[in-house]
C-alpha cells in the first residue's frame, strides 16, 4: 500500500529513478540549463536543491554526501566551486522551471530547468538605468527653441540693417549716375571734334597735292611732243636733208 507517498515515481523503480535524477542533476550543473518534461523537472528540483544547500559549506563531509548522490567528480567540483560562490547570498529557490509547449508524439508537457543566477534576463540585481531621458528631451527641446529664437532674432536684425542701409546705398548711386554720364558726354564731344578737324586736314593736303601732281604731267607732255613735230618737218623737207 502506498499511503502517504505523494512524490512522483515517474513510472520507474527506485534505482532507475535515482540514477536518472543523478544524471539530470549532473547535466544541469554542467550546462546550467536543460530541457525535459514538466514532471521530471519538478522531481529534479526536489532532488538537487538540498545538494546545492550542502555545497555552501565546503567540507569533506559535505563533499562525500553530495558525491553519494551525483556519482561524478567533475560535477561535485563545479558545484562546490563556481556554483556555490554564485548562490552564496541566496537562501533558497536556486532552480527555475519555465513551461513550454507539448511534445510531439506523446503530447507530454515540456519545460526548461535552469539556475536562477545564471539567466541574466531574469536577474533583479541589474544596474538601474538613469531616469534622465525626459530631462534630456526637455533640455533638447529648450535648446532647439533657443536656437529658433536666436535665428529669428538674427533674421530680424539683418532685415533692419538692410532697411537702414538701402536708402543710403541708393542715394549715392543716383548722384553718381549723372556725374558718370556727364564726363562721358563731354568726352564724346571732344572725341568727335578732333576727329572732324583731322578729317578736314587729311582732306586738304590731298586736294593741294593733286594739282601739283597733275601739273608737271601736263607740262612734261608738250615738251615731249614738240621735238617729235620738228623731226617730222625736217624729214619732210629735202633741203634740210641736203644741208
Amino acid at each position: 500500500m502506498r499511503h502517504g507517498k505523494k512524490f512522483n515515481h515517474l513510472s520507474r523503480k527506485s534505482a532507475h529513478r535515482k540514477s536518472m535524477l543523478a544524471n539530470m542533476a549532473c547535466s544541469l550543473i554542467e550546462h546550467k540549463r536543460i530541457r525535459t518534461t514538466l514532471a521530471k523537472a519538478k522531481a529534479l528540483r526536489v532532488y538537487i536543491e538540498p545538494l546545492i544547500t550542502k555545497s555552501k559549506n565546503d567540507t569533506t563531509h559535505s563533499r562525500r554526501i553530495v558525491f553519494s548522490y551525483l556519482k561524478q567528480k567533475e560535477a561535485v567540483t563545479d558545484l562546490f566551486g563556481e556554483i556555490a560562490t554564485k548562490v552564496a547570498d541566496r537562501a533558497g529557490g536556486y532552480i527555475r522551471i519555465l513551461k513550454l509547449g507539448n511534445r510531439l508524439g506523446d503530447n507530454a508537457q515540456m519545460a526548461y530547468v535552469e539556475f536562477v543566477d545564471y539567466n541574466e534576463d531574469y536577474t533583479t540585481d541589474k544596474p538601474k538605468r538613469k531616469k534622465s531621458r525626459r530631462a534630456r528631451k526637455k533640455s533638447s527641446d529648450a535648446a532647439a527653441s533657443n536656437i529658433k529664437e536666436e535665428k529669428v532674432e538674427e533674421i530680424s536684425v539683418s532685415e533692419v540693417s538692410v532697411a537702414e542701409e538701402s536708402p543710403e546705398s541708393e542715394a549715392p548711386s543716383a548722384e553718381e549716375s549723372p556725374e558718370s554720364e556727364a564726363p562721358s558726354a563731354e568726352e564724346s564731344s571732344e572725341s568727335e571734334a578732333p576727329s572732324a578737324e583731322e578729317s578736314s586736314e587729311s582732306e586738304a593736303p590731298s586736294a593741294e597735292e593733286s594739282p601739283e601732281s597733275e601739273a608737271p604731267s601736263a607740262e612734261e607732255s608738250p615738251e615731249s611732243e614738240a621735238p617729235s613735230v620738228d623731226e617730222e618737218l625736217e624729214d619732210s623737207n629735202p633741203e634740210t636733208k641736203e644741208k
